[in-house]
């Protein structure tokens, strides 16, 4: 395969980065919390779309149906639920400059560990096996492994809905 040669995964790879990124600078800066969430939306799409790439659908499934589907909708509830907070006044903030330096700091420390191995000399040594579909769904629910973390991560949503209800909740006194 040649450098320029045009694939149709390098195609649907540009395609979803386009999604990725685009949609991350669409919550970033978009000013109506709205809009924003349908820009996170957007972004999610094309992560779900590089699972696909990767040969994990069970990711991509996972991707479009928890984040897209249940935390799009509670983050737009939420929004919705207090309606105050709709409409931004400004787009950026007085720690705007901070934040991009934390940004700049943070991309430069993934591009290193993502470069490093690349140049080192020695082999990482890889698995053989691939883990099924069902190895997951008993990893999350064993009582051993990792059901205890799933549950959390359950009531903390359900406690952000309860939340959102009782600030947007208009007292009637």
């Amino acid at each position: 395969m040649s450098f320029g040669e045009l694939t149709p995964e390098a195609l649907a790879f540009g395609l979803f980065t386009i999604f990725t990124l685009g949609g991350a600078i669409g919550v970033v800066t978009g000013k109506n919390l709205v809009r924003s969430t349908i820009w996170l939306m957007a972004s999610l799409f094309g992560i779900a779309g590089m699972f696909v790439l990767l040969s994990a659908p069970f990711l991509a499934a996972f991707q479009v149906l928890v984040y897209i589907g249940a935390i799009g909708i509670l983050i737009t509830f939420v929004i919705m639920l207090t309606r105050s907070i709709t409409n931004l006044p400004e787009r950026f903030n007085k720690e705007w400059v901070l934040a991009a330096g934390i940004a700049v700091v943070l991309f430069v420390t993934l591009v290193a560990l993502v470069i490093m191995p690349l140049w080192s000399e020695t082999d990482t040594p890889t698995s053989d096996t691939v883990a099924t579909t069902r190895d997951l769904g008993v990893a999350l629910m064993d009582g051993n492994q990792y059901v205890l973390p799933f549950e959390v991560a359950s009531l903390l949503l359900t406690a952000a809905i309860i939340g959102a209800i009782v600030i947007a909740r208009e007292d009637k006194e």
